[in-house]
């Protein structure tokens, strides 16, 4: 069904003061990077594969091209291609790249969205951490607070009283249930983990500082590598995220450089979108390839740009720090 675009939506949702404050944070950010020797690019919006993650939704359409018509994806976010310039060389990057995923609408969200992505060849995971705490201090105004990492099994013990890796599935469920107010028998381990994580734990974090959950399940680990907790050899996927105001801000890897592995994830994920009835995506071959010739190890972070904008000017919507979001599009 096709909604008529209302008339009186013509002006911006943001101010034209507040448009102003956006560029010059912009600016800010590119500053950062350009003190720091990390090098700006651009990527392509249109891809010939989208993402496969289970969790997402990718937007496609058809366009002529000189191979005919084909099928083209709008970007969810621009790692694929920013990988393939590490492979060929770039050395550290970054990009302020448009991205887009389908349904993703409300206080926090936008179909169409600015993410900031970067990535630091050589870079460990914690220097990564440090760097993005750099980063949001700059923009934000005042103090944030400190930085606290919290590990992802520490705080589903202390708030939920359940191992994310040794609970039975059974008990996840039951928790998940019972918090979700609805029936979770037929969830698997992860969705439990999922919905446990939303509801309980996400709004307790970055209430009196920046707070950086690590070592995800390993079933998580998405486009990172995966790590021996120490504590009983569990796996555990080498990545992170950064929260603030029980808002996330950022999502870091320790990157994935195994060509084999990822195309073995990617097949993995167009089988789980095919069991929860999604449609199956294209999968990136030439990132596989890339991986093939060489990526460096290092680590990379995406962080939305738009919600720390939100934070920095204190907006209570996404909308409100966007000229056009979807619904005056």
């Amino acid at each position: 069904m096709t909604n008529t675009p209302r008339p009186d939506h013509w002006p911006p949702a943001a101010t034209i003061e507040t448009l102003r404050q956006r560029a010059r944070l912009l600016a800010t950010i590119r500053a950062f990077f350009t003190a720091r020797d990390v090098l700006e690019v651009e990527t392509p919006v249109l891809g010939h594969a989208g993402s496969t993650d289970p969790h997402l939704d990718s937007l496609s359409l058809e366009a002529t091209t000189p191979a005919g018509r084909e099928r083209l994806w709008l970007q969810t976010s621009p790692e694929f291609h920013m990988k393939r310039l590490l492979a060929a060389g770039s050395g550290p990057i970054f990009q302020l790249a448009r991205s887009f995923r389908d349904g993703e609408v409300g206080r926090r969200h936008n179909v169409e969205f600015t993410m900031l992505e970067w990535y630091r060849p050589g870079f460990s995971l914690a220097e990564l951490i440090e760097e993005c705490e750099a980063l949001i201090r700059t923009v934000l105004p005042g103090d944030p607070g400190p930085l606290r990492r919290r590990r992802y099994r520490d705080l589903m013990r202390d708030h939920l009283d359940v191992d994310p890796f040794q609970s039975p599935l059974s008990d996840l469920r039951r928790r998940a249930g019972e918090i979700g107010a609805l029936s979770m028998d037929d969830a698997d381990r992860d969705g439990c983990l999922d919905l446990l994580m939303s509801l309980v734990i996400e709004p307790t974090l970055g209430g009196e500082g920046i707070d950086v959950v690590i070592d995800y399940p390993a079933s998580q680990a998405a486009l990172a590598r995966k790590r021996i907790d120490p504590e009983d050899g569990v796996e555990v996927a080498a990545r992170f995220e950064v929260y603030l105001h029980g808002l996330e801000l950022a999502n870091g890897y320790d990157e994935l450089t195994d060509a084999a592995e990822q195309a073995s994830r990617f097949a993995a994920d167009n089988r789980q979108r095919t069991a929860l009835g999604k449609p199956a995506v294209d999968v990136d071959r030439r990132l596989v390839a890339a991986l093939e010739h060489g990526l460096p190890a290092g680590s990379g972070v995406a962080l939305g740009v738009d919600r720390l904008i939100q934070l920095a000017l204190g907006k209570e919507f996404l909308a409100e720090v966007m000229a056009f979001p979807t619904p005056r599009c």
